[in-house]
């Protein structure tokens, strides 16, 4: 199976949905903070492993708790996913933090601070 093939990118899908049930309702961990979502998922052809990246919408020390109880619950979230997906192999499941929307947000921020005197420029030249 290659890396991009439609079968790869089906289960990708299919073990983001789970995994995101799965920590949404099965892993009761205090840690992992309640606004965490999964942006992505790359299950490897010979589905030993597998990547999930993490976006956690909170401060530095709320993501990195979230990825250490994400990390100590990894073995029953790939318990879990072996019983409600029927795989030849149920891939290792490793937590990697994505920063990719906090830095969307941070550039978008700067873009309107950049932006804003430009557009009061032009709303005093139309009076």
């Amino acid at each position: 199976m290659r890396k991009n093939s439609i079968k790869n990118i089906r289960l990708n899908g299919e073990v983001m949905r789970e995994l995101s049930v799965i920590i949404r309702d099965e892993i009761k961990d205090p840690r992992i903070h309640p606004m965490t979502s999964i942006s992505a998922v790359e299950v490897a052809p010979d589905l030993k492993t597998c990547k999930v990246y993490i976006s956690v919408l909170g401060n530095e020390k709320e993501q990195q708790d979230t990825i250490a109880g994400l990390k100590s619950a990894a073995g029953y979230a790939r318990k879990c996913l072996a019983s409600s997906l029927n795989l030849r192999n149920t891939p290792e499941i490793r937590f990697i933090l994505d920063q990719s929307i906090e830095y969307g947000i941070r550039m978008s921020k700067k873009i309107d601070e950049v932006c804003a005197p430009e557009k009061q420029g032009d709303m005093e030249g139309e009076e």
